[in-house]
């Protein structure tokens, strides 16, 4: 189903529900956030939250869907819960709750999923796999498009490590692959940085990577 088809579907089933009869019913506060077939709900109330996550699969049961039990689950998250907070997964993020290194106050850290960050590897080489022959300029050149709309959606406050561990990982991959267009290996290292000096990758840097 594509995410425009999804959306309009979840909107009778799951969206005009919560705002109509989900809500009316909560003692607290209730915040629902959907994207296509994916979505996070926030109850204040530990009650609210376990009787909606009760009814939630008979309601969608009744227009023939599922929840996925691998990526559903009941969880604490609050800036008062501590040790007790669990984390989750929405977007291709990782949230959990964290404190600032300078004043100590919480506040949600995103990271990147492991998962999604292992598929972007994988999609990564196989790109420079599939590519690898064209001329190092052209290569880079679309390359480093690809590389900027990753760090514009992973590029968040709190993210660092892990966007330049993908940037370190584009790099090894380009110099993987440059050396395999051929018998002879093209680069070495010193030449390999030579060209990058001529026809350089992006940088995290260049994509705002600790935007707020």
């Amino acid at each position: 189903m594509s995410p425009i088809l999804a959306n309009i579907y979840l909107h009778h089933v799951l969206v005009k529900w919560f705002e109509e009869t989900v809500k009316a019913h909560c003692t607290g506060r209730a915040t629902l956030c959907v994207y296509a077939d994916d979505f996070v709900c926030a109850l204040e109330k530990e009650s609210d939250a376990r009787r909606f996550y009760q009814t939630l699969p008979k309601r969608i049961g009744r227009y023939g869907l599922e929840v996925a039990p691998e990526k559903t689950n009941l969880i604490q998250f609050s800036r008062y819960g501590g040790k007790a907070n669990g984390t989750f997964e929405f977007l291709g993020f990782e949230f959990r709750w964290s404190k600032s290194k300078q004043k100590g106050k919480p506040y949600v850290k995103r990271t990147t999923a492991r998962a999604k960050f292992r598929k972007s590897i994988q999609g990564l080489t196989h790109w420079c796999k599939k590519f690898r022959n064209l001329k190092a300029r052209v290569l880079i050149f679309k390359l480093n498009a690809k590389l900027r709309d990753y760090y514009n959606y992973y590029g968040v406050f709190g993210n660092r490590e892990s966007i330049w561990l993908f940037s370190y990982h584009a790099h090894r991959t380009l110099y993987k692959w440059l050396n395999r267009r051929n018998q002879r290996k093209s680069y070495s290292w010193e030449g390999f940085s030579a060209l990058l000096k001529i026809y350089p990758l992006v940088s995290p840097n260049c994509c705002g990577e600790v935007r707020r």
